[in-house]
């Protein structure tokens, strides 16, 4: 089986949906979600043995908004977090699932495949238009009462939600970057499985220096998979959810299931309004992106992935006949950008003086070094 994942050596990245981790009717408990999960991983475990290079990804939102309900019931006794740090919490919560149960299945089929879970951030542009009108729900409900005066104390954008109450809802601006992306590639080159940019990544911002901010935000994930597909140069993208392909005419008496269909097939089904923008809309988009870079995307259950890939089943887009694969440069450009960056700053250290090294790294933008027992003794004096 080594033999055969050397001679195949494709990269795939595939989005989990939220049906891998929280079936429908589920509390969310924990047993709940890793059963889920390990199913799943199973089905990983084969894509890995049968040769595909795996980068893995996953959706939160039930995992954030839990989060959310945990900071309003406990406010008064813990401080809460922002949204970006709740979004980082649950990437360390699922992915510490991922990676335990698909080591599990790995070493049951005795393939010694490293599995290692990358917190990841990812940039999106404080100039995108989505901040202007968030629309992202997120969180519990509210009463009209308690969401007015949320919008008043607090700033938040609230909104009523279908008769149910009110929600907070928060901008989903586009990915622009991720922001960990060379040491992905580096090691998936060195036959790592990587698990990273969980629920589309956290939000961050750069500033003109380059220095990272989070923000409030939801990415969606899907979006963020496909742009992940194209810098990592995967020859496909993955999608899984709970149906076995996408639809035109869903729920009609003449619907029809998609199998094979080029990109611009694709496009007019998506122009003629057949995928909601709340279902299978954002899917049916983050899928043409990696096409039209010119890989191959695939729409299928969870249930058919190896067969999917094998496209024995879901719904496959591929580039129109004579399209040249873009994306397999943009790894190796991605590593290669970062090394020179690297290569720049060591050489210029080294013709420096050592006081003008000093003075300019006092001057770059980062994080504050802070003395965590001066901290500590300064909290204990104001709980005192």
């Amino acid at each position: 089986m080594a033999e055969t994942r050397r001679k195949t050596r494709k990269t795939v990245v595939v989005a989990l949906g939220g049906n891998a981790i929280l079936q429908p009717g589920q509390v969310g408990t924990f047993e709940e979600q890793l059963f889920n999960i390990d199913s799943a991983m199973r089905r990983i475990a084969e894509l890995v043995e049968i040769g595909w290079r795996v980068v893995l990804t996953h959706g939160n939102g039930p995992q954030v908004g839990n989060l959310l309900i945990q900071n309003a019931l406990a406010a008064r006794t813990v401080a809460p977090m922002p949204m970006d740090v709740c979004g980082a919490m649950s990437q360390g919560q699922i992915g510490y699932m991922l990676e335990q149960t698909l080591q599990n299945h790995l070493r049951m089929r005795r393939l010694p495949v490293p599995v290692v879970t990358i917190l990841t951030q990812v940039a999106v542009s404080a100039k995108d238009k989505a901040f202007e009108s968030p629309s992202k729900p997120v969180g519990p409900f509210y009463s009209e009462a308690e969401a007015k005066k949320m919008m008043l104390e607090e700033g938040h954008a609230m909104r009523e939600d279908a008769g149910r109450g009110w929600r907070r809802v928060v901008p989903s601006p586009e990915p622009v970057e991720i922001v960990p992306i060379a040491a992905i590639v580096d090691m998936l080159r060195d036959g790592i499985c990587v698990i990273c940019s969980g629920g589309g990544g956290v939000p961050v911002v750069r500033a003109r220096s380059g220095a990272l901010s989070g923000i409030d935000a939801v990415i969606d994930k899907d979006l963020a998979a496909a742009l992940l597909a194209r810098e990592v140069g995967a020859d496909a993208l993955l999608i899984l959810t709970d149906v076995p392909q996408a639809y035109i005419h869903y729920g009609a008496p003449e619907q029809q299931a998609l199998a094979t269909v080029t990109l611009a097939e694709m496009r007019a089904h998506a122009e003629a309004g057949h995928f909601k923008a709340g279902s299978m809309g954002p899917k049916v988009a983050a899928c043409m992106r990696f096409v039209a870079a010119g890989g191959t995307a695939v729409i299928a259950n969870l249930t058919e992935v190896v067969q999917a890939l094998a496209g024995e089943a879901g719904t496959r887009i591929v580039p129109e006949a004579g399209t040249a694969k873009k994306s397999e440069h943009a790894a190796g450009h991605a590593a290669k950008q970062s090394a020179g960056k690297a290569h720049r700053k060591k050489a210029g250290s080294k013709k420096a003086p050592a006081k003008k090294a000093a003075a300019r790294k006092a001057a770059q933008p980062g994080a504050t070094v802070i003395d965590i027992n001066e901290a500590r003794k300064r909290a204990s004096e104001r709980r005192a």
